[in-house]
């Protein structure tokens, strides 16, 4: 039996300049089918916005190599977190991100269905992905890169297999 990436909407914000002032955005719902359905896909996610490894390794390291998914055929990459939209955007700001789309899993919808909702209440964040990737066709998960040892309150933030070197050996191979 495939195994298929959970159907939910995510709840995003879009730049609408329609709107004018300061924050010219609005809440757009997207759906698991608008991101997934008839695309080759690579989701990464990890624990947290503004957090040390995904801020300094995990997302970079897709934004570096975004050109080189892209041209392995992958329709788009998106970065996950259960964060809310507003943490997502800023993060990116502050990375610079241009190329890879963050996805906000605030309620932690997407990851629960995942079976990677974890909790880190060990270190006050509450439940948080667990770090992974994968590589999504049509909404089914053709290759899952989930890091060792998942389970809650994890004394440590193992970062083995979901970046994307990984993630670039399995394209490189198919």
């Amino acid at each position: 039996m495939t195994q298929r990436v959970p159907n939910v909407v995510f709840k995003t914000r879009v730049r609408d300049e329609s709107i004018g002032g300061d924050n010219p955005f609005r809440w757009q719902d997207v759906t698991t089918d608008e991101i997934f359905k008839g695309k080759s896909i690579i989701v990464f996610a990890l624990p947290g916005a503004f957090t040390p490894t995904c801020s300094s390794t995990h997302l970079p390291g897709y934004e570096e190599h975004y050109d080189e998914l892209k041209a392995k055929g992958i329709d788009e990459v998106y970065c996950l977190s259960v964060n809310d939209a507003f943490t997502m955007f800023q993060w990116g700001k502050r990375q610079d991100v241009k190329k890879v789309k963050l996805l906000p899993d605030g309620n932690g919808e997407f990851t629960r269905g995942m079976n990677m909702l974890v909790k880190k209440e060990n270190l006050g964040f509450g439940e948080r992905s667990w770090r992974y990737s994968m590589h999504v066709v049509d909404g089914e998960i053709k290759k899952l890169f989930a890091e060792p040892g998942q389970m809650d309150n994890c004394p440590d933030d193992p970062f083995e297999v979901s970046g994307v070197d990984t993630m670039l050996d399995y394209l490189n191979k198919q």
